[in-house]
């Protein structure tokens, strides 16, 4: 009887101990599973809320001006070749009128400024030219609408989280004069601020950096594609007249 119950009173032992380990590799196991976002939104929290909310302001308006230039530039998109052989097609059969109406079905920048140069053509090359020149600067500034602003919140925000940190050194000094002690315990507090304000001073630039860029190129490329497609409609309108 007795080997019995010390049979049972080592199995419960086990039983116990296999219960307290598994609660400990669960509550492990929820540590490590505690994602980038909240780690992310935890130090967020601990941060000075002063400097945090500005630059949380910076990434929100940065990221709303960098979607609504990305959804433009991606409708502003155009098949230049595509268009250049509708409209060379459309001068053949119809005339400048047909390759007007062409241009009329066609969204973006480059069917714009080919509308504006065969609305002109009739004048003669040298003013169709003048006018895809002049119309192609206006279709450039609005490419590059708001961009101005998207580059002045990524270099806003590192000089926030800055400014958060130098303000956060002056309040771990001050704190050290007040308790006259130079102790951890007294300057963590402001220095735990300063950093955490320039870590996200220089994520919130990073993130809005490679929205810039990817912008920038998408300009680029689409500015590209006006200027060969206006000389293609310049040497159509050319081939048309004789």
């Amino acid at each position: 009887m007795k080997k019995v119950v010390n049979v049972l009173t080592i199995a419960g032992f086990m039983f116990l101990g296999a219960i307290q380990s598994t609660y400990a590799q669960a509550e492990e196991a929820a540590a490590a599973e505690q994602t980038f976002h909240q780690v992310l939104k935890q130090r967020f929290i601990e941060g000075d809320p002063q400097f945090m909310g500005i630059v949380l302001v910076a990434l929100i308006l940065g990221l709303a001006i960098a979607i609504e230039r990305i959804i433009y530039l991606n409708m502003a998109t155009t098949n230049t070749k595509k268009l250049v052989a509708s409209v060379d097609e459309a001068l053949s059969s119809g005339g400048v009128e047909a390759a007007k109406e062409v241009c009329r079905n066609t969204k973006g920048p480059v069917a714009s400024i080919f509308y504006q140069g065969l609305e002109r053509s009739e004048e003669g090359i040298d003013a169709a030219e003048k006018a895809v020149v002049g119309y192609g600067g206006v279709q450039m500034g609005l490419l590059e609408k708001n961009v101005s602003w998207l580059s002045l919140f990524i270099a806003l925000a590192p000089m926030l989280g800055f400014m958060g940190t130098v303000i956060g050194m002056i309040d771990a000094f001050d704190r050290i004069a007040v308790a006259n002690d130079i102790s951890p315990a007294v300057v963590a507090g402001g220095i735990k601020i300063a950093l955490l304000t320039t870590v996200f001073g220089l994520i919130v630039a990073i993130i809005l950096q490679i929205f810039y860029n990817y912008i920038i190129s998408k300009i680029d490329s689409i500015v590209n594609n006006m200027e060969d497609a206006s000389i293609s409609l310049i040497d159509l309108l050319a081939k048309y007249k004789k």
